[in-house]
């Protein structure tokens, strides 16, 4: 029994961090000099219009297409 909760904490150990870097807010950011847009995980620095907040990267870049002003 203590091998397999031993077994278990070691998977739970490397499994967490992978887990943790989807995590967290993505924001799409629309340059508005080159009118190009990207997903990123910070929100934009200054010269960049914020074009939206997502749970997921995918969602992100799901949106990003979508929007005519990425275009």
């Amino acid at each position: 029994m203590k091998k397999y909760l031993v077994a278990a904490v070691l998977i739970g150990a490397f499994v967490a961090p992978a887990l943790a870097l989807e995590a967290g807010p993505y924001y799409v950011g629309l340059n508005t000099t080159t009118h190009t847009c990207s997903v990123m995980s910070t929100e934009p620095p200054a010269g960049m219009k914020m074009m939206g907040k997502y749970e997921s990267k995918e969602a992100a870049e799901k949106a990003m297409h979508g929007m005519k002003e990425c275009g």
